[in-house]
């Protein structure tokens, strides 16, 4: 079905609650693992018919946020989204108690039991108030960025569309257009720094009233974290500090005689190349429809992924008015479909929408028709996110249709901007982490710590008296830190595991292909460490692999000038 012919309505609590109560007396009262079986199959129905209209509310809110409608249905579902959760509890305790374990885990295996463990240690009924609250403010903070217009070049246009200008061969016109981006955020800087306050004392209150000193193990809980701990990502922030940094000095030291200055200041970031980095050739309709063709050619499983996508409305990408920003994918489980959002703004990141949401997509509509369990549909989100990011780079032989003559500036480009985010990543966490740590920081405080951090992770960053990021609050633009706690550094330490894909696919594609398949049909049967180590690839956090992955980054890049 098309996604504008689903139709919608408010979901349903109390048929959500009965069945929540059934399949708990059924668990409860079975007398053998197939009966068990039977109960969760027929309560998760019920529960992906709630999620479905949940989604559905959600995709339809973001893609306008001034539909009072769809903002009303949103301020309702932020309210009843802690009471789901509560249900759903019930119905993994009532598992949890089950006296077929065994059985249990024979049949859905093991795993099961760890992540549902985990899931019941992440909430607690006392805390559904502070968990309503939370998710006003978040669904506060997604409003205010939507909203953001600003006067640039004669016209008034959502901050997305500021994109090109950045990237503009002009650098006065490049410092214009962060000077603009700013001075937005700096307009609004009392209901920003009031809004992640309120967040963050949210947060830790209810950490503490989950029994914990602080956030940081309710965060890794709330997102399934179930074979690292944050040792091991302190481990890996440290190696990225210590042997990834300088390769990327390296490559910014590159960037910089490319672009023929003298010194490199904060509004020259992403300006790779000095005519211009590279951007699709043609229109947005021409890109969409070049994607379809992409996904045709890679193989057989993403030709008919594709065509579910496209024939189905599964995909809103263009930027407009009152449209939240940012992209994502999501998924419709009453239709086994997935759902990409996105706001192309003319730049090469139009054509990243393609491979890395699709990336999600496809790993949803997979676990789809693979018919995996609702719990086991997804691994989690370090994991996720090297669906999203393999793709990115497993999809190169496709790149021309998109960029013509300047495709080898965007295989350049798109390499090196992939390594210049880990020490961005790494610094996002790291704030983050230290945040939680503190929470009564100032607002003051949290700026000149992240400016401290920018030392230690970007050390050739001169924000040049820029409005808003000289002061130290760049963070505010991340709405993962306000919206999804803890969880950038998936991205970094998927990046390592997608640069490892994209280097074997350089040896063998076909190969690697299959090595990627198998990684994200195993869905959330397998932990990262195992899904890593099943396809052959080192872990992010191994002592040693970050230096062994830049090293042949570097070794590429240097054997591929333009």
């Amino acid at each position: 079905m098309k996604f504008s012919e689903m139709p919608y309505t408010r979901p349903d609590l109390d048929a959500l609650a009965q069945a929540s109560a059934q399949a708990v007396a059924a668990l409860d009262g079975a007398e053998t693992a197939q009966a068990q079986l039977e109960a969760c199959r027929v309560y998760q129905e019920t529960a992906d018919q709630v999620a479905t209209q949940c989604n559905i509310a959600y995709i339809r809110h973001t893609i306008d946020t001034r539909d009072a409608f769809y903002e009303a249905e949103q301020d309702f579902i932020d309210e009843a989204m802690p009471k789901i959760q509560e249900l759903d509890q019930q119905v993994t305790h009532a598992l949890l108690r089950s006296p077929f374990r065994k059985e249990l885990s024979e049949a859905l295996g093991s795993l099961l039991f760890t992540n549902l463990e985990i899931e019941a240690r992440s909430f607690d009924p006392k805390i559904l108030p502070l968990m309503q609250e939370e998710n006003k403010l978040t669904s506060a903070y997604q409003k205010l960025y939507a909203s953001a217009t600003v006067e640039f070049d004669g016209k008034t246009m959502p901050l997305p569309k500021l994109g090109p200008y950045k990237e503009s061969q002009d650098r006065a016109v490049r410092r214009a257009a962060y000077e603009a981006e700013g001075k937005f955020f700096d307009e609004h800087q009392q209901e920003l720094d009031e809004l992640f306050d309120k967040l963050v004392k949210n947060r830790t209150e209810q950490a503490k009233l989950m029994g914990h000193e602080n956030y940081l193990q309710l965060g890794y809980d709330r997102l399934g974290r179930n074979c690292y701990d944050p040792k091991k990502v302190e481990a890996f922030r440290e190696q990225i500090a210590k042997d990834m940094v300088p390769i990327v000095a390296r490559v910014k030291e590159d960037q910089r005689k490319r672009l023929g200055l003298d010194h490199l200041r904060f509004y020259d970031d992403v300006m790779l190349f000095a005519d211009g980095n590279a951007k699709p050739a043609g229109s947005s309709d021409e890109i969409l429809k070049a994607g379809r063709e992409m996904y045709h050619g890679l193989s057989p499983e993403t030709a008919e992924f594709v065509d579910f996508l496209y024939d189905n409305e599964l995909l809103d990408v263009l930027s407009k008015d009152g449209k939240a920003p940012g992209g994502y994918c999501t998924d419709i489980p009453g239709y086994k479909a997935p759902f990409i959002f996105s706001n192309f703004n003319g730049t090469s990141g139009d054509v990243d929408v393609l491979t890395h949401e699709a990336g999600h997509a496809f790993a949803a509509y997979r676990a789809f028709q693979n018919g995996l369990p609702a719990k086991l549909r997804s691994p989690t989100m370090e994991s996720c996110e090297c669906h999203s990011m393999s793709m990115e780079f497993l999809t190169q032989d496709y790149h021309e249709k998109f960029f013509g003559a300047a495709t080898r500036k965007y295989e350049v480009g798109h390499c090196e901007d992939s390594l210049i985010f880990i020490p961005y990543g790494c610094m996002v966490d790291e704030f983050q982490t230290r945040v939680y740590e503190n929470p009564d920081w100032t607002p003051a405080q949290r700026n000149a710590f992240w400016l401290t951090l920018e030392q230690k992770y970007r050390p050739w960053i001169d924000f040049d008296n820029l409005p808003f990021y000289g002061r130290g609050a760049g963070w505010q633009r991340q709405l993962h830190i306000y919206l999804y706690p803890l969880y950038y550094i998936d991205y970094c330490m998927a990046q390592t595991v997608a640069f490892q894909f994209w280097l074997a696919s350089l040896e063998n594609r076909e190969d690697a292909w299959k090595r990627y398949l198998a990684f994200v049909d195993k869905g959330g049967t397998a932990t990262f460490e195992e899904l890593v180590s099943g396809a052959g690839l080192k872990l992010p956090y191994a002592p040693g692999a970050i230096r062994e992955i830049g090293e042949k980054i570097l070794a590429w890049i240097d054997a591929n000038p333009l």
